[in-house]
């Protein structure tokens, strides 16, 4: 969480809860979604959390920054260009032309995949992983092992340090 120096929550944070809308039982029975299509409508605060990120990983020396599709292209583009990293698009099953590789894994309601392109991360290249919740936390480990599969070099230490923009991250 991000606090001022006074001891305090960041405003930024607030307004950023405010901005999300929760949507119970979508997009099915039981499921609360976290819908970020409202902030986006908020140019600020959509502002404001793109900083925050920029702020919290400026001086890691960050290689590139992978985005899960696709909302995680929304946050993650405007991060890897404000710390001079590259985007890798972490994409559903068949939607990357050429070589990929691919990592399965279980969804609070059913099953997917995600791919990437073969190269588009190298060995010892510090990434972070952006999405935009954590749910069951299967999309992440899935991003995790398929940027593992390269050998890459960690750059956080525990989940909370992968970027999520959900009501539990703030």
């Amino acid at each position: 969480m991000v606090e001022e120096e006074n001891g305090g929550v960041d405003p930024r944070l607030q307004a950023i809860k405010a901005a999300i809308r929760v949507v119970p039982h979508f997009p099915k029975p039981g499921i609360m979604f976290n819908d970020i299509t409202t902030l986006l409508l908020r140019p600020k605060v959509f502002k404001d959390a793109v900083e925050i990120f920029v702020d919290r990983y400026r001086d890691m020396n960050i290689s590139a920054v992978a985005g899960v599709e696709a909302r995680g292209f929304i946050f993650g583009t405007p991060l890897a260009l404000a710390l001079g990293a590259k985007f890798v698009p972490l994409r559903k099953p068949k939607k990357l032309p050429g070589e990929v590789i691919s990592e399965s894994y279980v969804l609070e309601y059913g099953t997917d995949s995600l791919e990437m392109h073969l190269g588009s991360v190298n060995r010892g290249e510090r990434v972070i992983v952006i999405d935009d919740l954590v749910a069951t936390g299967g999309t992440l480990c899935a991003a995790i092992k398929l940027l593992g599969m390269v050998y890459l070099e960690p750059c956080t230490h525990n989940v909370s340090n992968y970027l999520c923009l959900s009501l539990e991250c703030i």
